[in-house]
């Protein structure tokens, strides 16, 4: 199989495990008419904690889980084929920080959902595209804005005053997704360089010992500059 088939096919892994995973836990409240909802991120309570874990694989109702299934599926597949070398950790550090952060900072009520990973994967892969300078990440840069950029307002409550919508997740995954592709910035892909790149790095790196060779064997004076025209 051709390598770059068998890497996505990879990459496909986990985010297909993910999504399973949640479906099935809807499906179960489905069926049997239960509801883990209590099972999700509850602040500064000590039956809250297991949330922190829990939470993204609970919804609300099938529109909900709809809603971050997509984009879930995508990101995290664009995590994996993108960033092999440091996917995984990016997704838990995202996943447990984003969590931990809505434990210590949420409002009283129970968070639950996937949207606060879905806004550290958007942020991390758009700004590690911008951090990295990459032809390839900045394509999948600009993708990320131009499907995701509209969830930027999803931070500000005001904007969704008659909706419970968690925006300490949200928020809380946007930062986490900027701090780790800080962090991550020398790890991972790198910006693939082509032979007329290599070229012109020697032509400068020899025009610069040019240079600093007429600069420091310049003449001390104009007589001796005359002398060696």
């Amino acid at each position: 199989m051709n390598p770059d088939k068998n890497h996505f096919f990879k990459s496909l892994t986990f985010p297909v495990i993910l999504l399973v995973a949640m479906w099935m836990v809807k499906f179960i409240e489905y069926n049997w008419q239960f509801s883990f909802i209590r099972f999700g991120v509850l602040p500064l309570k000590a039956e809250g904690l297991f949330g922190i874990i829990a939470a993204p694989f609970i919804h609300e109702n099938f529109r909900h889980l709809i809603s971050n299934s997509l984009p879930l599926f995508l990101l995290t597949l664009s995590l994996f084929y993108f960033y092999k070398e440091i996917a995984g950790r990016v997704f838990v550090f995202i996943y447990i920080i984003d969590g931990i952060c809505v434990w210590l900072s949420g409002r009283e009520a129970y968070h639950i959902g996937a949207s606060g990973i879905v806004y550290g994967l958007v942020s991390f892969l758009f700004f590690s595209g911008i951090i990295r300078r990459d032809s390839r990440l900045a394509a999948i840069t600009l993708l990320i804005a131009f499907l995701y950029g509209s969830m930027i307002w999803g931070i500000f409550p005001d904007f969704f005053p008659d909706k419970d919508i968690s925006y300490e997740a949200h928020l809380w995954g946007l930062i986490a997704g900027i701090l780790f592709a800080i962090y991550y910035r020398k790890q991972g892909p790198e910006k693939k360089k082509y032979s007329w790149e290599n070229e012109v790095e020697e032509q400068k790196e020899n025009t610069d010992g040019i240079t600093g060779d007429a600069f420091w064997n310049a003449p001390n004076n104009f007589e001796e500059f005359m002398l060696k025209l």
